[in-house]
């Protein structure tokens, strides 16, 4: 990961998008200290997982249409405490 001087990411911002596009997650500091990553938004979705709706994921289940699928129970009764 390459890291850049606020400064110099400030001054040269489309060079650091284009390096975050090309080359991975880019490091921005600030008097030394990290104070900030820019990605790509390809890497950014990927991380995300935005890339696909919760809708879409249970669709797309291989047991999505399967209406005879039964789920055991447990029917115990809970445990005692005490207060």
């Amino acid at each position: 990961m390459q890291t850049w001087q606020m400064q110099t990411a400030k001054a040269r911002f489309s060079e650091l998008v284009e390096h975050a596009a090309r080359q991975g997650p880019q490091e921005i500091t600030l008097h030394g200290r990290s104070v900030a990553v820019l990605v790509s938004r390809e890497l950014f979705d990927r991380l995300c997982g935005s890339e696909q709706s919760l809708v879409d994921f249970m669709r797309a289940s291989p047991l999505a249409g399967h209406d005879d699928i039964v789920f055991e129970r447990n029917r115990d009764l809970p445990r005692e405490i005490s207060l």
